[in-house]
């Protein structure tokens, strides 16, 4: 006799499949579980495994002997390594070692990352079309830093050793950085740049470090080149004032003329520099060997303000624009003051919201940033 609560055949299969759920549902929970134990089993051993120190290789000393350093506490003693990890040691290679001081695995050279975000990973679209008049003063800096890289063997072949590096200097807004980016563009080189002020810190020894690991990663990188813009913030000339800040430039730039002229070879590493107060420099950064050539780039003449006005105008809709009258009206006006009145001449065609940018525009854009650069003047004097 079946019961009221229905066939019995139906109610038993009902029941299996809601254990047949649970079942499953623990199953992924058990699963769950395991890989979290896997996790923190992981985490465990991390924890009870003993720490890894860093230390240096001074010397390798034969019969699988190496001398070595420990940083931070500098204690040197000596370690035993087989013959293939032998093989791959070097004076200077960064190793990390074990709590019995025995050679774990090598390190290779940690750059600070600082250092790191100095490296153009991409080469800026700026050529030397780009670059208005100074034909002179880039031959001279592709001559020193572009052929020595893009073609070695002509140096080889006439016997004659390039230059190592160039300083440009001039005032403000003459294309100085606008050369080095056009050089980055055109050499089939690691370009490193950076400012004199990041080399600026306030711990003792900071600074000096950045240096050398700066040039490490220009020899690791090589060939490349290596440009610091406004140089005078770490190569002003050394003064004895006793204070600590002063004591700490000094040993940065002490650092920086031992890198540009030292015992160590530099080999396919180039130096660019720039500077608007090139009277504030030290001698010893000045002198052949550092600076085998340091270029005057001067405020653009006629035909370079023509050349300028044209690049920075070529996108422009012109409506009988004259150059030959703008090129009269911004006598002593620097390459970035022409770049300003192209932009400050189409900003007020965009005003009107005219077709294009007149004669007018340019002459009343011609006063304006004159005006500005004038007020700037009395500003600062």
């Amino acid at each position: 006799m079946l019961s009221s609560g229905g066939d019995p055949e139906i109610s038993w299969k009902l029941k299996v499949q809601d254990l047949e759920s649970q079942l499953l549902d623990l199953k992924v929970k058990n699963d769950e579980l395991v890989r979290e134990v896997a996790q923190l089993k992981r985490e465990n051993n991390q924890l009870k495994r003993m720490p890894l120190f860093v230390a240096v290789v001074i010397d390798l000393l034969g019969k699988g002997e190496v001398y070595l350093r420990q940083q931070g506490n500098n204690q040197e003693y000596i370690t035993h390594v087989n013959d293939e990890l032998f093989r791959q040691l070097k004076p200077g290679t960064k190793v990390a070692v074990n709590n019995a001081l025995s050679i774990v695995r090598i390190v290779g050279n940690i750059f600070d990352a600082r250092v790191r975000v100095m490296e153009l990973e991409e080469s800026p679209d700026i050529t030397f079309e780009n670059i208005g008049g100074l034909l002179k003063e880039i031959e001279e800096v592709r001559e020193a830093v572009e052929y020595p890289l893009t073609r070695p063997e002509i140096f080889e072949r006439v016997g004659v050793e390039p230059p190592k590096g160039i300083l440009l200097f001039g005032p403000p807004g003459t294309g100085k950085t606008l050369i080095a980016k056009a050089v980055a563009h055109e050499a089939r080189a690691t370009f490193i740049r950076m400012s004199g002020s990041e080399l600026v810190h306030k711990y003792i020894g900071e600074g000096a470090q950045l240096v050398r690991e700066l040039f490490l990663l220009a020899r690791e990188k090589s060939p490349s080149i290596v440009f610091i813009d406004e140089i005078d913030a770490v190569g002003s000339t050394r003064t004895n004032d006793g204070t600590s800040g002063s004591a700490e430039v000094q040993r940065t730039l002490m650092q920086l003329l031992a890198e540009m002229d030292g015992f160590d070879n530099r080999g396919d590493v180039r130096i660019m520099a720039a500077t608007n107060r090139v009277d504030m420099l030290d001698p010893a950064l000045l002198r052949p060997g550092r600076f085998d050539r340091v270029i005057s780039i001067p405020l653009p003449d006629k035909g370079a303000r023509r050349e300028i006005l044209k690049i920075h105008a070529r996108k422009m809709t012109l409506i009988d624009v004259d150059f030959e009258r703008i090129m009269e009206m911004t006598e002593n006006a620097t390459g970035a003051d022409l770049q300003a009145i192209c932009r400050e001449a189409g900003m007020m065609a965009v005003r009107k919201e005219a077709t294009g940018v007149s004669q007018d525009d340019f002459e009343k854009a011609v006063r304006k940033v004159k005006a500005e650069v004038i007020a700037d003047l009395r500003m600062y004097t």
